[in-house]
């Protein structure tokens, strides 16, 4: 079925400058949105930026059911914009949104919908080197029920926001053993808001005592590492990039997939497997380099200059020939169309 996406535009808002304020604190003119209601999508179209009117009793606000994607656009050196591996956020959408019991989006909609959305708002893709547009796709139960089930009515929608850098310096991290992001069964895979909500409290423990972010452990033995607070974990050590492996409660990265394939390519041994903060307090004792990142769509690459493990914190490797930036710098020639696109990741409007 074919959906047709009504286009409404204005002109009265104009592209700020947007370096300064921090992330996805400046909206676009324009967003997209389309209702699911009698086992169907109704009423898609671009419209101007506002502010929604729901019920109070508005199911997503009572019983967690929303799930959310994150992409970018970029502006090519040759002024095209490029819309980054498309599909395989879809998939990754998908499968959230099975897990969460909502309905699937189409693919041509989705797709179409954030292509007409990028076109229409193209003056506010960044020209810097550092900038993108940050897309943020996402869906919430609307049925007005105060009741625990499966709602029958979504909203559908996308906002996008310039984006910079993330985080401005390495990250000072600590190994979280007490509370856990996720285990198996549940719903680590998802990207859904309790998620994220639940994150907030042992996250904000680790900034009292002086940390960017935790390292996540597992829910069984509280000591393999699963990601790096909102980001899939990586660490390059003795020549190989290590990262946990996608066993149920780690999110599967786009950028984690890009950089793995981007590192294999450069015959880097990529070992995708359970790493231990033994494993790592072995090879800081040892005096070997030790290279450690989160990976993610909003930051790309964020360095982690320090490991808290119990009460010693070590020390990371962060100079300017380490890996992780010659892997960031590859990733965004590719996405500015500074080198061949060999794995019809870009997808040009």
């Amino acid at each position: 079925m074919q959906h047709t996406i009504s286009i409404i535009t204005q002109t009265d808002r104009q592209v700020t400058d947007t370096k300064s304020v921090p992330f996805g604190k400046v909206p676009t003119e324009h967003m997209f949105m389309a209702e699911y209601r009698n086992g169907a999508w109704h009423s898609a179209q671009v419209t101007p930026f506002h502010d929604l009117t729901m019920s109070p009793l508005a199911l997503c606000l009572h019983y967690g059911q929303t799930v959310f994607e994150g992409m970018k656009a970029f502006c090519m050196d040759n002024g095209s914009i490029n819309i980054f591996r498309i599909d395989k956020h879809y998939e990754r959408f998908c499968r959230s949104l099975h897990r969460m019991c909502m309905p699937m989006v189409p693919k041509e909609l989705f797709m179409n919908a954030i292509k007409q959305l990028v076109q229409v708002d193209a003056d506010w893709v960044p020209r810097d080197e550092d900038g993108s547009l940050y897309i943020r796709p996402f869906m919430i139960a609307t049925e007005d029920r105060i009741g625990v089930k499966v709602s029958d009515e979504y909203l559908f929608m996308i906002v996008c926001s310039p984006a910079y850098q993330y985080y401005s310096k390495p990250l000072k991290v600590k190994v979280e053993t007490t509370y856990v992001r996720a285990a198996n069964g549940g719903t680590g895979t998802a990207k859904c808001g309790g998620n994220y909500g639940g994150a907030f409290y042992p996250t904000q423990l680790a900034r009292e005592q002086g940390y960017d972010q935790v390292l996540w452990t597992d829910s069984v033995h509280h000591e393999f590492i699963e990601e790096s607070g909102t980001m899939n974990a990586m660490f390059y050590i003795n020549d190989v990039l290590i990262t946990p492996e996608l066993a149920g409660t780690i999110l599967d990265g786009v950028t984690r997939d890009s950089l793995l394939t981007l590192a294999r390519e450069k015959g880097i041994a990529v070992e995708e497997r359970q790493i231990s903060y033994s494993e790592l307090i072995a090879a800081f004792e040892s005096g070997v380099r030790v290279e450690a990142f989160g990976a993610g769509t909003a930051a790309v690459i964020a360095p982690i200059e320090v490991i808290a493990i119990g009460h010693k914190e070590y020390t990371c490797y962060t100079g300017k020939d380490a890996m992780m930036y010659q892997l960031q710098k590859e990733l965004l020639d590719v996405r500015k169309g500074l080198v061949p696109d060999k794995h019809n990741w870009n997808n040009l409007i």
